[in-house]
């Protein structure tokens, strides 16, 4: 059987807003559906583990895939108590996502073991994915010669001019378009807020909540591929 392990953020503050972050859980939940509805089992995990912040924004409109997820006790059950990254044997896995929220902005690119994680898996032969600020955990993986994955490779993520609209500029840490281009990486990206991912071998991107799909859907093809 297939297997995908989604990591997702446990960071829940916005900066030194006061504001609440975390997860967008659409960015989870239409992967989680996509990947278990075509047979692959779906594990989600943090770096400590535990509970996953959900971004309160991100339950105002509540997609299909979020509807359903809420109504899934065996779906719930696995960001109440999410597995620790560092108990897990990566090579056990056929694909790794990053879902997005802006959580990840704070805790995702200061993790070493996340990086290491992504490292191995991309050594592996995995397939390492991400979507919104999900790439935000791909700027310190490295490839097999030791260089930024990111650097020569199309990547998409969310741009700085969605985070300009979204009013949240000057309270992330750095803007994710900006510091993806300064790795080298072929940054693209389609119009703002719609549908856009790319996949680049086995490195798979999408710009924003409504590419979740797409990049769902571009996983499935690399995993095959």
């Amino acid at each position: 059987m297939t297997k995908i392990l989604l990591i997702a953020t446990a960071h829940a503050q916005l900066g030194s807003t006061g504001e609440k972050t975390g997860l967008w859980l659409e960015e989870l939940t239409t992967p989680y559906y996509s990947f278990a509805d075509a047979g692959a089992d779906v594990e989600i995990a943090t770096l400590p583990g535990g509970k996953v912040p959900i971004d309160p924004r991100s339950l105002a409109d509540k997609p299909p895939s979020v509807e359903r997820f809420m109504a899934d006790a065996a779906a719930t059950a696995k960001i109440e108590h999410a597995k620790r990254l560092s108990a897990l044997d990566i090579a056990a896995y056929d694909a790794i996502f990053l879902p997005g929220g802006h959580g990840t902005m704070f805790d995702l690119p200061e993790s070493p073991v996340l990086a290491a994680a992504l490292s191995d898996a991309w050594a592996q032969g995995k397939v390492v994915s991400a979507v919104c600020h999900g790439p935000a955990g791909l700027l310190h993986v490295k490839d097999t010669q030791g260089r930024p994955l990111l650097a020569g490779r199309v990547v998409s993520a969310f741009t700085n001019s969605e985070e300009d609209a979204v009013g949240l500029t000057k309270s992330v840490p750095f803007l994710l378009e900006t510091a993806i281009r300064e790795l080298g990486a072929r940054y693209e990206s389609g119009p703002d807020f719609q549908p856009f991912a790319r996949r680049d071998g086995k490195l798979v991107t999408g710009q924003n909540p409504a590419s979740s799909a797409k990049v769902a859907e571009l996983v499935l093809e690399a995993i095959k591929g």
